[in-house]
């Protein structure tokens, strides 16, 4: 009897498994609705239980060769901050042909009162489309009745004639993926290369089957004598070998967000597959690996980029007004550079090919990023300045790996001056000469000359962004500490200060200052040159602090940095997977002066410390000094280097340790 009864408990926690498993559209079991954490990562908002994606190749006498992809997904939502993951973009492709999109569907599942599933369908009111550039359109949806322990789950199919840009399967997230499986199915008539990328090792198996495909053909039947006929279709068939590519995943952690690491889905684990080259029976053989050469060239003969750059009786007569009787290469392109930022207003649409074409963008005042900035270059161009279009990929669109032309999605202009290359972006009305939005700064870009050639460049500017603050500050016999900060901010940090803080009033202004500043209280703000771009941001304030100072048995203790010490570094775990990318190089210096109160004397006080990282990638310098009555204090932080690879990850948290315990330790006054 007691064998009985647990072969019957061990069958049921079997079935309940298969329950729990099954992987089918619409089989979402009440085990799977219960969880309330995931299992393994139970700080998680949200996990993918299962993603799916089949391609496979199909023939029409019409279309030729066009690709079939099968995408299903089932999504946990644990908590509210997970709700993003019930909405989804597919991105639908056009140009020779175009991506069509079939059989969406989707559901959201809950536990209704009596513990049974319930299930919501998706609607039409939960679908979106929109046109984002010529080549592509967005189709959005967002799962109706979303709450806190529901499951989503969708699928849908793309056709595609894109046989050479295959998008990307992605196996890895921000939240765990418990199952992920790929299926690739290609003619044996296509060669495909695999590029894999992220931490986590995965196989890609493969095997060689037998397949048989119908499709319709029609020909014309041509009578005898009168050469009339009527169409005939008919349904053929072929055989032909098929290979087969599967990846299988299990239990795929998620890829953590860690503090400058960019955009972090550039280290998650991925498989993209690349035409090698077409070998059709009887035909010769026809090799598509291309190089950044190839890529680069192709794009410049695209009449929507290269005869763009060629035009220019549309602004002919304001070029010659606007540079009457100016000769000075830099000065040239400074003007050219704010008559375009001042005239055109970007759409918010990327791309490296015209939407609306440069001449009718120019009317109308405004385009996508290649109408306003292939309009730069070839203003720059006629007058004789040696400008050249650089394609770039934002962060969000991820690091190109190898070459295809959707490795890019922007361009922006590089110019030849007698200090050197120097890169512009005129879709921002607080751009400048050679500073670049964060978006953008995304490791190299693709320069392509007049000639056809192309090279890399680097997007990271050349000079660092500087702060310089001038601090007075003087501590009240009531042991509150009031001052006055003069700041001081160049390059990326002035392009900063002025797109967040441009459009706010001074209250706003004000918060966002002291939220920033610990335990400060902020008034009489004052900023310069916020909208005169090109010219140094300034940045005056009072300040008051009650807790900068603390009276520990009659003697007074408190840190030289006042309120401006780093607190907790932003590099705490002991690994890191990937490199550090602060954007930008930067320099920051203080000067902090400070009057001691009356019948104290310095007891103690830090000593002066400094200490480098690496081989110039940074350093930091703390130097403190009493002259009478008074303290000085100069600091001066300094990272040289914008990118620091994973292997330096030590050395850069031992870096930011020492240079926090330096700025916290504190000066300790005794009555004199």
């Amino acid at each position: 009897m007691k064998s009985t009864l647990l072969t019957c408990l061990v069958i049921l926690c079997f079935l309940n498994v298969l329950v729990a498993q099954n992987y089918k559209f619409g089989k979402v079991s009440k085990e799977e609705l219960a969880q309330k954490q995931h299992p393994t990562e139970p700080s998680a908002d949200a996990a993918v239980l299962y993603r799916e994606i089949k391609t496979e190749f199909q023939y029409t006498q019409d279309a030729g060769w066009y690709m079939v992809t099968d995408y299903f997904e089932r999504v946990k939502i644990y908590s509210k901050e997970g709700f993003d993951w019930a909405n989804a973009t597919i991105d639908l492709f056009t140009g020779e042909g175009e991506d069509k999109l079939i059989g969406l569907k989707g559901y959201t599942y809950y536990l209704g009162a009596d513990g049974k599933v319930e299930e919501v369908k998706l609607k039409s009111d939960g679908i979106f489309e929109q046109e984002t550039t010529k080549y592509l359109s967005q189709t959005k949806i967002t799962m109706p009745d979303v709450r806190e322990g529901c499951i989503i789950e969708y699928k849908y199919t793309i056709n595609s004639p894109f046989i050479f840009n295959i998008d990307e399967f992605k196996f890895q997230e921000t939240i765990p993926v418990d199952k992920v499986k790929v299926v690739f199915n290609s003619p044996e008539y296509f060669a495909y290369k695999t590029h894999q990328r992220g931490w986590i090792p995965y196989k890609v198996a493969s095997e060689t089957r037998d397949r048989t495909m119908s499709y319709r053909q029609t020909s014309q039947d041509i009578k005898a004598f009168s050469g009339a006929g009527l169409p005939e279709t008919t349904t053929r068939e072929v055989k032909f070998k098929e290979n087969v590519y599967t990846v299988e995943l299990e239990k795929v952690p998620a890829i953590k967000e860690e503090p400058y690491a960019g955009n972090i889905n550039n280290y998650a684990t991925a498989l993209q597959f690349e035409m090698s080259y077409m070998d059709f029976p009887g035909s010769p053989l026809r090799t598509y690996s291309t190089t950044w050469e190839d890529v680069s060239k192709g794009i410049y003969k695209v009449d929507l980029f290269g005869a763009e750059l060629e035009r220019n009786n549309y602004f002919e007569d304001d070029l010659k007004n606007l540079l009457n009787g100016v000769s000075n290469p830099e000065e040239k392109t400074a003007l050219i550079f704010s008559y375009v930022i001042n005239k055109m207003s970007w759409n918010g649409f990327n791309g490296y090919y015209t939407n609306e074409g440069v001449k009718t963008a120019y009317k109308k005042g405004s385009g996508n990023v290649a109408d306003i900035n292939l309009m730069l270059i070839a203003m720059l161009r006629y007058a004789n300045l040696p400008a050249n279009p650089v394609l770039v990929s934002t962060t969000s669109h991820g690091i190109p790996l190898f070459p295809t032309r959707n490795g890019f999605n922007y361009v922006i202009a590089a110019v030849e001056l007698p200090q050197g290359t120097i890169l512009l972006d005129a879709t921002s009305k607080d751009a400048e000469m050679g500073i670049l939005k964060s978006n953008i700064m995304n490791w190299q870009g693709r320069i392509i000359m007049k000639d056809g050639t192309s090279g890399w460049v680097s997007l990271s500017p050349q000079s660092p962004a500087v702060k310089s603050a001038m601090v007075n500050v003087e501590i009240k016999p009531d042991f509150s500490v009031i001052g006055k900060a003069q700041n001081r901010y160049t390059g990326n940090y002035a392009f900063h200060y002025r797109t967040d803080f441009k459009s706010l009033n001074e209250d706003a202004q004000r918060k966002a200052i002291e939220k920033n500043s610990s335990q400060v209280e902020i008034s009489a703000l004052h900023f310069e040159n916020l909208e005169t771009a090109g010219k140094p941001v300034s940045l005056e304030y009072d300040f008051e602090s009650l807790d900068a100072v603390e009276d520990v048995a009659g003697k007074l203790y408190f840190s030289p940095m006042v309120f401006m010490a780093t607190k907790e570094s932003p590099f705490k775990p002991e690994t890191r997977q990937y490199p550090v990318d602060f954007n930008y190089p930067m320099k920051d210096r203080y000067i902090i002066n400070i009057a001691l109160p009356e019948g104290y004397k310095v007891e103690s006080m830090p000593e002066n410390a400094v200490f480098s990282l690496g081989e110039n990638i940074g350093s930091y310098r703390y130097l403190i000094s009493q002259l009478g009555n008074k303290l000085q204090l100069s600091v001066e932080f300094s990272i040289n280097k914008s990118f620091i690879a994973a292997e330096e990850y030590g050395n850069l948290k031992k870096f930011f340790e020492l240079l926090i315990a330096k700025e916290n330790e504190k000066v300790v006054l005794s009555k004199a």
